[in-house]
């Protein structure tokens, strides 16, 4: 077994793992490479052979604990029928939304046109090696919502919010097609699944139960059920990752740079924690780096912890620093 499942199903704290969310990514000039060849990201995500090369970069460079696919949250709406562009210092662009469209997805051919992503994982984890967890994810429905109406700001979420009987049959349909999209990815061969609820932060105190604690906790049943670790992701939620943490319970909580820790270690029980160290720290100084670490490893150093940061790695972080960092938790 892994160790990052040692301690996500067995709550072990004398196991130390270490992976990052986006660590196959930008800021790995061998990932540059291939992107350079590849303009088009979709086209990329669908790749097996591309795809599973990316996924194993950070593992040959770094010899990290787990293999994140890589993939992307919004390749889910594309299959199910919206454009998606991902256009260079702008980011993902949906086109309109179409309800109907929507609706009329089956479930086998979602299957069908995913494949290659699920190839991609056999590919993955058979050069993985086998003490390695392989990571999937998942965005959870908010989120992708937030893109699929391309509402992704405060203001623009209260336009879809007017009518909740249309958003709640839009996150009945999608946790429908997440959790196939789950099922198949770990039949492909991932054991671990983390769910992103990126833009979580954008719903008002009283939204929160119905759009996003709701929806997860469903995913996260359908994974216990299928006995599949989960890892939630709700950032920025501030003090609400309490209720979340009741109301969902997954077996891990991925916690954001503005969470104080010494907080989430008083407050958040019977889960697994991870992350919450900000990203931006690695553009600085190695004693600043080490010393943010060290602030995270002491104060969760009696309960299971997985070391993450509280969002994805910039580009312009150095692989010299990262090496560095990892080199310095696994010595702690």
């Amino acid at each position: 077994m892994s160790t990052l499942k040692k301690i996500l199903l067995e709550k072990q704290i004398d196991c130390k793992s270490i992976w990052f969310m986006r660590q196959a990514g930008r800021y790995l000039p061998e990932f540059r490479k291939i992107r350079s060849q590849n303009k088009n990201f979709i086209k990329l995500c669908f790749d097996s052979n591309l795809s599973s090369e990316i996924s194993l970069q950070p593992i040959n460079r770094f010899d990290l604990d787990s293999a994140i696919i890589f993939s992307d949250i919004l390749l889910v709406p594309y299959v199910l029928g919206q454009d998606v562009k991902f256009v260079k210092d702008v980011g993902p662009i949906v086109n309109k939304f179409e309800l109907d469209k929507f609706l009329s997805n089956d479930i086998e051919e979602f299957s069908r046109k995913m494949d290659p992503v699920y190839r991609a994982i056999e590919k993955t984890r058979k050069k993985l090696n086998k003490n390695k967890s392989l990571i999937s994810f998942i965005g959870a429905p908010w989120t992708l919502l937030t893109y699929m109406l391309g509402k992704k700001n405060k203001d623009g979420k209260k336009d879809f919010l007017k009518d909740k009987k249309k958003t709640n049959l839009i996150i009945k349909d999608l946790i429908k097609y997440l959790c196939l999209h789950i099922k198949n990815q770990i039949n492909s061969g991932s054991d671990v699944v983390q769910i992103f609820d990126s833009w979580a932060g954008l719903l008002d105190k009283n939204d929160l139960h119905e759009f996003c604690f709701k929806p997860n906790y469903e995913i996260v049943k359908f994974c216990k059920k299928n006995k599949i670790p989960v890892i939630c992701f709700p950032r920025g939620i501030g003090s609400e990752y309490l209720n979340f943490n009741k109301e969902v319970q997954p077996d891990a909580l991925n916690i954001d740079y503005e969470i104080d820790p010494k907080w989430a270690r008083e407050n958040l029980k019977n889960v697994v924690l991870q992350g919450g160290m900000h990203p931006q720290f690695l553009l600085k100084s190695e004693e600043k780096i080490y010393t943010e670490a060290k602030k995270y490893l002491d104060i969760f150093k009696d309960v299971p912890y997985i070391f993450n940061l509280g969002h994805g790695l910039v580009p312009e972080t150095n692989p010299e620093k990262l090496k560095k960092l990892i080199e310095f938790v696994r010595q702690y």
